[in-house]
């Protein structure tokens, strides 16, 4: 039992907890944060968001069945964003699986702060309203999902943050992408499981208690928190530490 209890499993409980905290009741930064953690100890990027997709599927389904019992989850969104998505996250996947961690490691922390400007950018961006008919949804949905098995996160940042800034209600848009994302990311998980073996991922174990103890709490925060000032926060936290461990 001390052997399960070690420091690194307090800290990547302590990591998935703040991180599906801010998820929950923003609709994104869980995979980019975790994995930016993740990367800045030393884990090789294809491991990372390995962990870190096995580690959501167990948050996304305590965090969207939170959303759907508060009626945040348009079920018409869920249904025109997962296939893509799911698609979208399969390919991701299998091609960062074949590909040699040391090169892609930068292009990741590369991409990680081009994720954080953009939600900087859309904490920014006014709106103007959109319905579920919206051409643009199953596009993000897929380019989400593959955004989000190459950088370890992207999901919520792609997805949530550009239904967002197209003028999708807030509440509905943050419940229905934390309902979508167990689809997406059990594909993905699904795919790294057959690619680099299950072995690898036993470390998620933390990631997983401390997201699933934190998951009921952001689908009710979600409806009492400002949005703008967390998602700043959120955004320079992501560049801060993209860009340390880039540098």
């Amino acid at each position: 039992m001390s052997d399960f209890f070690t420091p690194d499993f307090f800290t990547f409980m302590a990591i998935g907890f703040l991180a599906q905290l801010i998820d929950g009741a923003l609709g994104m930064a869980f995979g980019v944060l975790c994995t930016t953690a993740l990367l800045s100890v030393g884990v090789p990027p294809a491991v990372a968001s390995a962990m870190t997709h096995v580690t959501e599927c167990f948050t996304t389904a305590a965090s969207g069945l939170s959303h759907a019992y508060h009626r945040n989850v348009d079920w018409r969104l869920v249904a025109r964003l997962a296939p893509a998505g799911m698609l979208g996250g399969a390919v991701g996947a299998y091609l960062l699986s074949s590909i040699d961690g040391s090169v892609i490691s930068p292009f990741i922390s590369v991409y990680l702060i081009v994720i954080g400007l953009y939600i900087l950018y859309k904490a920014f961006r006014p709106s103007w309203p959109r319905d579920v008919r919206d051409w643009i949804i199953p596009y993000v949905g897929g380019f989400g999902g593959l955004m989000d098995a190459i950088g370890g996160g992207g999901w919520g940042p792609v997805v949530t943050s550009t239904l967002l800034g197209r003028g999708h209600d807030a509440k509905r848009v943050i419940g229905s992408t934390n309902f979508t994302e167990f689809a997406v990311t059990s594909v993905i998980s699904l795919t790294f499981i057959l690619t680099l073996g299950f072995t690898q991922l036993s470390s998620a174990a933390g990631l997983i208690l401390g997201g699933v103890l934190a998951a009921p709490v952001g689908a009710i925060v979600v409806k009492h928190l400002p949005v703008r000032p967390l998602m700043i926060a959120v955004s320079l936290l992501i560049v801060l530490t993209a860009l340390i461990r880039l540098l």
